[in-house]
């Protein structure tokens, strides 16, 4: 049975598209294939911005027209034909999914109980249980910028109370309740009397309101005003303009009422002023700035143009034709909307959702069966599950890299970890405004300054004074960030490190050899791939470090990739790879693979280890009980241990190219504390992948 959940709300302008992407977040764990379903849109002309965002996540491959059953128009003319249109749709759509999570109408903008009430029929109807969405702010009410007026806690009960009502009076049933947008001072209270008016089982959730969501961007704000960008970069235009400046006076006035965030609207012809609030958010000692409005007709001066561009400056600039008080008030109507184009503000959402809902016990009212398939995306769920649970602290050395930025900003609107970013703190927080990252969250710390450094130079020429390390050669290595942030992670400061975006492999590993070393019994670092199929996980070790490892650093890398694997959720069942599979071949490279596996079963009887294997051998279940009969291994292997790098590392490569598979790594295994390296050419996803990885390997009872 497809399990499903129907969202709908009593009024418009909940914010049901943003509870829509937790809840599908959610969902994703479980189902391999999930769908989404919109059973009412405006018209099939013009694409649904909902359905669009909430498709881009999904995991159904489900074309857009298939995803929709009738538009508002049909539905008002003829609702009975219109929701049997709705039942057919949705039922072919399930048949190819494994959960569906159904997002109900929205196109009021005020409290209609006959929409909620057509919701309710068609949520029953489709036998799907209904999440009652309420709104946490005022419909009516005075807004500004996105921003209005908190409901009281008995306000919200009142409309939970109407909106059950409906949803009984149409048979619907009634899984959970969720106020978004609540008031952040009064959750407690809000989810009590809420909780009063509904059954007693019904979970109720509140999420606080985060004006970081609400504002709108830049581009809403363009949208708003029929304005154009005249310069500046595109890539700030996902920012949020959280005030509004009116710069209606001379130079020296306007300046100290610069506020963060703000969009400062100026008139076209006060060309001083323009340069002036430019010059103002590229400096470090001002705020800087989410958007300058000009309005008005007039051009630039050419000689004006010559000089922005020679301050190079990202901040957009906008030209509106609309007069000084109008352009204000159309800022002031403009909407935060989410979408593709707004990544930080969807990673802020599921940050939210995953801390103030309880996605496990919402999943298993849903009863949501994955049916022993674990896909990418489920994988990478869990990962950042484990890794926000785990409450680590990780180093990020490489802090003036515009990836490791991005990537802090997402790691840090997701609540999976806590952040210490090492480099110059006035630097590197104007480089993060100015592309428009948030970083409120984050530490930085710099090792030319921080006062850890003389407990650093003395603790490195400690440990390194048997090489004939000096306190003088210590000061200059402790200059390194790398080496500072190994430190942070020998001496407790940190859980873990993550770098090598702009440095090399050895850069990463030498420091973390030398200060933070082995575990004890463990002869040599290794590393592995996670390399995520379409339907299941597998492991891959080693692809990046040891070039030609002996027979006992091969039954070492295997026993640590078995462990890292059980780790993170796979049951580990190692193939010892070789061209040739149990005793039909031989030569120093088999042998070599068979005295390894007899090494790693000795020292660990309790893993299932089997080796010489070849890759059909391991992986395909026929190929396996032909080669090796009765192998508990053979065919069903999870842990792939290559005889050395050459193998390893253009094995992985092939497999993620030709197969589709996503790697996640590489993961380095072996040293007493977590330390991973990138890859210089490590996407955003990559660093996200490896910090969160980072975090899970967190040693255990370290707070």
């Amino acid at each position: 049975m497809v399990a499903s959940l129907y969202l709908t709300s009593a009024e418009g302008r909940t914010g049901k598209s943003a509870i829509a992407l937790g809840v599908l977040d959610a969902m994703l764990v479980d189902a391999p294939r999930v769908g989404v379903f919109r059973p009412l849109i405006r018209d099939r002309a013009e694409r649904d911005r909902v359905l669009e965002l909430l498709r881009s996540r999904a995991t159904a491959d489900i074309p857009y027209a298939e995803c929709i059953g009738a538009t508002y128009e049909e539905a008002h003319n003829d609702p009975d034909a219109a929701i049997t249109r709705i039942v057919a749709a949705y039922r072919s759509l399930a048949s190819r999914c494994d959960a569906v999570l159904v997002v109900g109408s929205d196109f009021t903008d005020v409290a209609v109980p006959t929409e909620l009430a057509f919701n309710a029929r068609i949520a029953a109807n489709l036998d799907a249980p209904v999440l009652l969405i309420l709104g946490g702010r005022m419909q009516n009410g005075p807004e500004t910028l996105g921003q209005s007026l908190p409901r009281t806690a008995v306000d919200l009960a009142q409309v939970a109370e109407l909106g059950l009502h409906e949803l009984r009076a149409a048979h619907a049933t009634v899984l959970a309740a969720l106020v978004n947008r609540a008031d952040p001072s009064a959750l407690e209270a809000i989810v009590e009397e809420v909780s009063a008016v509904l059954p007693a089982d019904t979970p109720v959730w509140a999420l606080p309101e985060d004006l970081g969501l609400v504002a709108p961007s830049v581009s809403a704000v363009i949208s708003e005003l029929d304005g154009a960008l005249i310069r500046g970069s595109q890539e700030m235009l996902g920012r949020e303009v959280r005030r509004i400046v009116i710069a209606g006076m001379s130079m020296e006035n306007v300046l100290p009422r610069l506020l963060e965030g703000s969009a400062v609207v100026i008139a076209a012809d006060r060309a001083e002023t323009l340069l002036a609030v430019v010059m103002a958010h590229e400096a470090p000692t001002f705020p800087s700035l989410a958007a300058v409005v000009l309005n008005g007709d007039f051009p630039l001066p050419p000689d004006v143009e010559r000089l922005l561009d020679g301050i190079g400056s990202t901040l957009p600039i906008v030209r509106s034709a609309l007069g000084t008080f109008d352009t204000a008030q159309r800022i002031t109507q403009a909407r935060g909307l989410l979408s593709a184009e707004t990544p930080t503000r969807i990673d802020t959402v599921i940050g939210l959702f995953r801390e103030h809902v309880d996605t496990a016990l919402l999943r298993g009212r849903l009863q949501v069966h994955p049916g022993g398939v674990r896909t990418p995306i489920m994988f990478a769920y869990e990962l950042f599950e484990r890794a926000a649970a785990s409450d680590a602290r990780i180093v990020l050395p490489e802090g003036e890299d515009d990836r490791i930025l991005r990537s802090a900003g997402i790691l840090l609107a997701r609540g999976t970890v806590r952040l210490t970013l090492l480099g110059d703190e006035e630097s590197l927080r104007s480089r993060a405004a100015r592309l428009g990252i948030e970083l409120d969250g984050a530490e930085v710390v710099d090792p030319e300054t921080s006062p850890l450094r003389e407990r650093f130079i003395a603790e490195y020429a400690r440990l390194r004074s048997h090489k004939g390390v000096t306190v003088e050669a210590a000061a200059d290595q402790i200059s390194d960030a790398t080496v500072f942030g190994t430190m942070m992670v020998h001496l407790g400061l940190a859980d873990g490190m993550v770098s090598g975006a702009a440095h090399t492999t050895a850069h990463t590993i030498r420091p973390a050899l030398q200060i933070i070393r082995t575990k004890p019994g463990v002869s040599v670092v290794s590393s592995v791939f996670f390399m995520a199929l379409a339907d299941r996980v597998l492991v891959y070790g080693d692809c990046a470090v040891n070039p030609t490892p002996t027979a006992e650093q091969l039954a070492d890398i295997a026993i640590s990739s078995a462990e890292t694997a059980e780790q993170f959720g796979v049951e580990p069942r190692v193939a010892m790879l070789s061209y040739s599979t149990g005793e039909s071949g031989s030569g120093a490279d088999v042998d070599k693979v068979r005295h390894a596996t007899a090494l790693a079963r000795q020292a660990r009887p309790d893993l299932l280890i089997e080796g010489p294997m070849q890759y059909d051998a391991a992986i395909d279940a026929s190929v396996g009980a032909s080669k090796l009969p009765g192998s508990k291994v053979a065919g069903r292997a999870t842990v792939f241990i290559f005889p050395d790098l050459n193998t390893g590392n253009n094995t992985y490569k092939a497999v993620q190219r030709s197969a589709g598979a996503v790697a996640v790594g590489p993961v380095l295994q072996g040293l007493n504390k977590p330390v991973n390296d990138l890859s210089r050419g490590a996407t955003v996803e990559d660093i996200l992948n490896t910090v969160a990885i980072t975090a899970v390997q967190k040693p255990s009872g370290r707070g």
